[in-house]
């Protein structure tokens, strides 16, 4: 669950210029994660927009699954997918604002396009919160003839009750 101290370390990860979380959390999510790795042709992360990733400096999504895949022993392609349009945030929107923003926001990277068709691909993100960006990736994986689509993450954050 994204609280806590899970929630800490996550945002450290993050926002906080500790990619040396990225390992640790790796082999955690190679554990947790082992039923869906079989038959997965690659590893991807949940791209950034470039001007996120300037800002940032670094995809937390890439460092973890790029590790992932270096545990796994899976083929990791760090630009499968591309963020051609910045969003700005998306923190404090609900499900549907984060839908609606996401639409359209991720595609396939044309260049990759023979990595991804008829591939069992695996997205990593690090935090679910609606499922808004994984839901657009995915949806961009299928539309590239993807054969199907996992997806493993750090945390999510819980739906109140």
């Amino acid at each position: 669950m994204y609280r806590g101290a899970g929630r800490n370390l996550i945002l450290a990860f993050k926002h906080g210029d500790r990619t040396d979380i990225a390992l640790p959390a790796a082999q955690w999510l190679n554990q947790a994660a082992r039923p869906i790795l079989k038959g997965v042709d690659v590893i991807a992360p949940v791209p950034l927009h470039r001007l996120r990733f300037l800002k940032r400096r670094y995809n937390q999504a890439s460092l973890l699954a790029k590790n992932l895949a270096s545990l796994s022993g899976i083929p990791f392609c760090a630009d499968l997918l591309v963020r051609p349009r910045g969003l700005g945030g998306l923190e404090g929107l609900g499900a549907v604002e984060r839908a609606e923003k996401l639409r359209g926001a991720i595609e396939r990277n044309r260049r990759r396009a023979p990595i991804i068709k008829d591939a069992k691909v695996l997205l990593v993100d690090d935090v679910l919160t609606s499922g808004a960006t994984l839901r657009a990736a995915t949806q961009a994986c299928l539309t590239a003839n993807a054969k199907e689509v996992c997806v493993a993450t750090l945390a999510r954050v819980a739906k109140d009750a």
